[in-house]
């Protein structure tokens, strides 16, 4: 009789584990839905001139170009991101497309994380704040012809981080939309993929990571950005390359530290949504979102941030003033 009562129990234990549905699945689903919709919003924003960044970028390419010409084609692929073509929207869009296949993910927790990573990274406010990198990279370029946004001088930048001057385009060094580190006899370097191999004409030489880690300078995405606008994949083979590397300095007796163990200084004017994103200072130690800002997510996740478009003051024009 009492066998007989546990295989009853057994039974409704199993009928009452299957009629239960995982939460996290559910929110997966939905977040597939908005995030889907605001990388269209997005698009739309970028193709309609409504992202000032986007705007400035534009027009520092067209600007850049005619000043100098060798640099044409460097800033016309620069330019791509201002439209929702360029790499860094694309990036964005492969890893939706990768959100609906739960076998991309070690398990289900980091699929919600993505899901909800995504939900932010697609925030046109954000966006806008991302783009600051390769506008200033041509600011850069320019000799300050044009002006740095969304960020202090590049001469204030280097004094406050006690960083190295790599040149021209360090801001994206880091950043796998544009490269990735690539390991060569034991030391890794940075790849810039296609026509951004073009900074390695204007760079004060070949960045090597364990040197850059130390002496960095700011950048959006470095700094801000990197733990929405970085997928999975990508954090890993960030990882390996932190691992690899902190390996190799403890076999000599010597100690290495993350390149976003601190972050540097640099900032200035960011939107909102930037000021309160998780902040890179953790290094590498995990890639899981924080309780409390999971619990903003599932409370906001159905509403649209709101974004001041391209026809909002601001303070300076594409040339620097006096």
């Amino acid at each position: 009789m009492a066998g007989m009562l546990l295989r009853v129990l057994a039974i409704l234990a199993i009928f009452t584990l299957a009629g239960c549905g995982d939460e996290r699945l559910d929110k997966i689903e939905k977040y597939q839905q908005l995030d889907e919709q605001r990388l269209s919003t997005l698009k739309q924003m970028l193709d309609d001139g409504k992202i000032r960044n986007a705007n400035l970028l534009s027009q520092y390419a067209q600007v850049l170009a005619q000043k100098q010409p060798e640099l044409a084609p460097l800033v016309t692929e620069l330019a791509r991101d201002a439209k929702g073509d360029g790499p860094m929207f694309n990036a964005l869009s492969q890893r939706i497309t990768d959100l609906k296949s739960a076998s991309n993910f070690v398990d289900v927790d980091q699929q919600l994380e993505e899901a909800e990573n995504l939900y932010q990274a697609t925030d046109p406010s954000l966006y806008n704040d991302l783009l600051s990198d390769p506008v200033n990279v041509i600011a850069d370029m320019s000799n300050g012809a044009l002006a740095r946004v969304n960020s202090i001088s590049r001469e204030a930048e280097t004094l406050a981080n006690a960083s190295e001057d790599s040149g021209p385009g360090s801001q994206l060094v880091g950043n796998p939309a544009y490269g990735h580190w690539q390991s060569s006899g034991g030391t890794s370097f940075w790849a810039w993929y296609g026509m951004y191999s073009m900074f390695s004409n204007i760079m004060h030489g070949p960045v090597y990571y364990d040197r850059w880690s130390s002496r960095r300078g700011y950048s959006y995405y470095n700094d801000v950005g990197r733990y929405r606008y970085t997928s999975p994949k990508q954090a890993k083979a960030q990882r390996q390359t932190y691992e690899r590397t902190k390996k190799q300095f403890s076999s000599q007796g010597k100690r290495f530290n993350s390149p976003y163990a601190k972050s540097r200084t640099g900032s200035t004017a960011l939107s909102s949504a930037s000021r309160s994103a998780p902040k890179t200072t953790t290094g590498f130690s995990s890639n899981r979102t924080s309780s409390a800002s999971k619990s903003k997510f599932r409370s906001n996740y159905s509403k649209s941030s709101s974004f001041r478009n391209s026809s909002s003051r601001t303070s300076r024009g594409t040339s620097r003033g006096k």
